[in-house]
């Protein structure tokens, strides 16, 4: 059988959104993503799923060693996008841009916070234009 090509996850946030943990042992912990890894279906956020690391002593890297704190990456499925508005974990959804061409060819889509209405935006969306 042929190697088959992994698709990436669709993932429903991006980097820079606010979330909450609705399972797992970090439960109702929020957070800033600080990543976002699609062939993985995972997202690191900070201050979430925090271990410790002892490290041997390596000069050029750790040069004293000793015990190193790091985030680890989520299932992005075990978090909810949290509205600015409404400061409630919510749903997204996605609605044709007012400025979108109706043609069909340039269609741009928006999130949208499911239970106020209110358009969510993203501080790296900005970045990006």
């Amino acid at each position: 059988m042929a190697n088959k090509i992994k698709k990436p996850f669709k993932i429903h946030v991006k980097r820079g959104d606010t979330v909450l943990v609705i399972s797992g042992k970090d439960k109702d912990k929020r957070g800033k993503v600080i990543k976002a890894l699609p062939s993985e279906g995972k997202i690191v956020v900070e201050g979430v799923n925090v271990v410790k690391r002892h490290t041997k002593p390596r000069p050029p890297q750790f040069p004293q060693g000793g015990i190193i704190e790091k985030t680890l990456p989520i299932s992005s499925c075990k978090v909810m996008l949290v509205c600015a508005k409404c400061d409630r974990p919510v749903r997204v959804k996605k609605q044709l841009a007012p400025e979108s061409n109706v043609n069909g060819y340039s269609k741009r889509y928006i999130r949208v916070c499911s239970k106020c209405g209110e358009e969510i935006t993203n501080p790296n969306d900005s970045k990006r234009k």
